[in-house]
């Protein structure tokens, strides 16, 4: 729905105060059957990380630094999937997919913060595992309660401070062409291809900002994963190796699927961007991602495997 010229005209332009959302697709026979598929994805994304941050709660085993961290991701997951989810499956039924201004900038910041977040829950994870496979002996000392609580807040402290700055650079921008976002959610690519602002600036900071978060994380999480490896590597027995390299998998798998997908997504030239691509490349990291997260855990962890068997056989007793 573009602007009319006799509103462009008022002033020097007339801002825009609702945004409609072009969504996944614009063929109609398609819509009801995308509803049914993303309302089972999100279902699942609910069960399994609600069924996760409850598991490692009532299970006194899970009461780890590890879990601790699988708990808050979980958390994020939740949150950040439960930002998209449910407006897209809104207007995967309704005629006119329109979002305000105001709620355009909330969706907006919350989303930016939880992508933070877990980003850099990712790297204090690497961390967790360095020091639980490489100091072994000092490994509760190490990541005492106060440690990790620190560690978490430290990552919730600099996501909220981030996406506030993002979100700024992207709402004080002026829409004047034209109020529809070519995407089924308020992400900063999109808004920045229809600000009809000069976008050099808000581009750098918000460019810079995305770029430090996700190279920093894979800094760390690369270092780490140098010394976890070396110290593998340094085990004498296949058994201990295999032991070792389990703890990880899970980890290396979350990392790669989710920081891979942000590198494609905010990493590239903006003459590569292509928005029916990059609408694929945020499904996957904004709904199927958070979804998978508890699935790799529970399927390839022995000690949640455990948990939720005790769990299953109390409720049924």
């Amino acid at each position: 729905l573009d602007l009319s010229t006799e509103e462009m005209k008022e002033g020097n332009h007339s801002e825009v105060t609702e945004f409609i959302l072009s969504g996944l697709t614009d063929r109609p026979e398609l819509q009801v059957p995308l509803f049914v598929l993303f309302l089972l994805i999100y279902v699942t994304n609910l069960m399994g990380n609600g069924g996760m941050i409850l598991l490692i709660t009532i299970d006194p085993q899970l009461h780890t630094p590890m879990y601790f961290f699988l708990r808050n991701l979980s958390f994020c997951d939740l949150c950040y999937s439960s930002i998209i989810a449910p407006k897209m499956l809104q207007n995967f039924l309704a005629e006119r997919k329109s979002i305000s201004h105001t709620a355009c900038a909330v969706q907006l910041y919350f989303f930016v913060c939880f992508a933070d977040v877990e980003c850099l829950l990712l790297a204090v994870m690497a961390y967790d595992r360095y020091v639980a496979i490489c100091n072994p002996l000092l490994y509760r000392v190490s990541m005492s309660k106060r440690l990790c609580n620190l560690l978490v807040s430290a990552c919730y402290a600099v996501g909220l401070v981030d996406a506030l700055i993002q979100t700024c650079c992207i709402i004080q921008l002026s829409f004047c062409h034209s109020n529809v976002i070519n995407h089924f959610f308020c992400d900063i690519p999109p808004l920045l291809a229809l600000s009809c602002s000069d976008t050099r600036i808000s581009e750098t900071l918000v460019f810079t900002f995305i770029g430090f978060m996700i190279v920093s994380s894979v800094v760390i999480i690369l270092l780490s994963y140098v010394y976890i490896v070396s110290s593998i590597l340094q085990i004498r027995s296949a058994k201990g190796q295999r032991k070792a390299f389990s703890t990880c998998t899970c980890h290396l798998t979350v990392v790669i699927m989710f920081n891979g997908s942000q590198l494609f997504m905010y990493l590239r030239p903006p003459s590569s961007y292509s928005m029916d691509t990059d609408r694929i490349a945020s499904v996957f990291y904004t709904v199927v991602i958070p979804m998978l997260n508890p699935l790799i855990y529970s399927l390839r962890n022995r000690e949640v495997k455990d948990a939720l068997r005790k769990a299953m056989k109390k409720l049924l007793s």
